[in-house]
């Protein structure tokens, strides 16, 4: 059974946003693969966190979460019915009689001739193979599964039988956008071929990344003197672990520096993105009284005003 997606995330079940956020930020750092990268228990938490995070940061499904616990998102829907109401309805199969049945000996009894013309039915043949119905399901995935591909498991129920099955995750692939394995829906019709099974992938966020088409994005706090003077720092990447670029002296909050083929590969053209690291400049909190002197002094000898031309 699936762990409870309050105590992976530890905290209660009435728990705020804020306090969802926060943990699951916490534990995503702790266990990301960047950081733990051989550690095959932080890779199962780290999972876990975002699948957990998936359904709790969403008021819509953690509702149904809180009222059905982890049965609201089993199942690849609509199996176990006879008919769901839509397709061809082979008469024969209904009434039991196998290919052999005659419509006319079935209704012109009870009717007379008049109501089919007096006329017998001919004898049908063999029914038509009919491909079954497609079934769908979806799948919540860690933010570095879609970008760099791999694998996930998941169990799916159809036709009142469970079935376990390892999805493959293409490169790139982004939220909303559906995987289609043939041969895993609903079972044909008089020998026809099995439907199929869509599966629509939701991608989980990510503690530093935002993505945009293949482009990815990272904050990167710098400090006062580094964005004045220039500074070498360090900036995570998917694939590469942390690498080192150059703030360049006089930078302002916002600056992107771009490391390029370091984003999202293209699912089309295969080709990698680029990373950008945003600038974003912070400021002490507190200051002595020498560090006050110092930044008076400063502001005195540059006193160009940045708002000057911009209203």
């Amino acid at each position: 059974m699936a762990d409870d997606y309050y105590n992976v995330l530890g905290v209660q079940k009435g728990a705020s946003a804020d306090e969802i956020r926060k943990a699951y930020r916490k534990l995503s750092r702790e266990n990301h693969p960047d950081v733990k990268p051989d550690d095959k228990a932080a890779a199962q938490k780290f999972k876990q966190v975002q699948e957990a995070y998936s359904v709790l940061s969403d008021d819509e499904k953690r509702q149904k979460y809180d009222r059905f616990g982890h049965a609201a998102f089993q199942g690849a829907g609509g199996g176990g019915q006879a008919w769901s109401g839509s397709g061809p309805v082979d008469l024969n199969d209904l009434f039991g009689g196998g290919a052999g049945v005659d419509l006319g000996d079935l209704f012109g009894g009870a009717f007379g001739s008049g109501a089919f013309g007096g006329a017998r039915t001919q004898r049908r043949g063999p029914a038509r193979p009919q491909k079954g119905q497609d079934a769908e399901t979806s799948i919540d995935i860690p933010f570095t599964t879609a970008t760099e591909g791999g694998t996930y498991d998941l169990t799916v129920s159809i036709g009142g039988q469970s079935e376990r099955l390892t999805v493959r995750i293409p490169a790139g692939i982004e939220s909303g956008k559906s995987i289609r394995l043939g041969g895993q829906g609903h079972p044909g019709m008089h020998g026809g071929p099995n439907g199929d099974l869509l599966i629509k992938v939701r991608v989980a966020p990510h503690p530093w990344f935002r993505r945009e088409g293949s482009s990815l994005f990272v904050d990167v706090p710098v400090t006062l003197a580094e964005a004045a003077l220039g500074a070498k720092v360090d900036v995570p990447t998917l694939s590469e672990g942390r690498v080192s670029v150059t703030v360049p002296a006089g930078a302002s909050s916002g600056t992107k520096l771009r490391l390029r083929e370091k984003g999202v590969v293209d699912p089309k053209t295969k080709q990698r993105g680029d990373l950008f690291a945003v600038l974003k400049i912070v400021v002490p909190k507190e200051l002595d009284d020498e560090s006050r002197r110092l930044l008076a002094e400063f502001a005195a000898r540059n006193s160009t005003d940045p708002r000057a031309d911009l209203w």
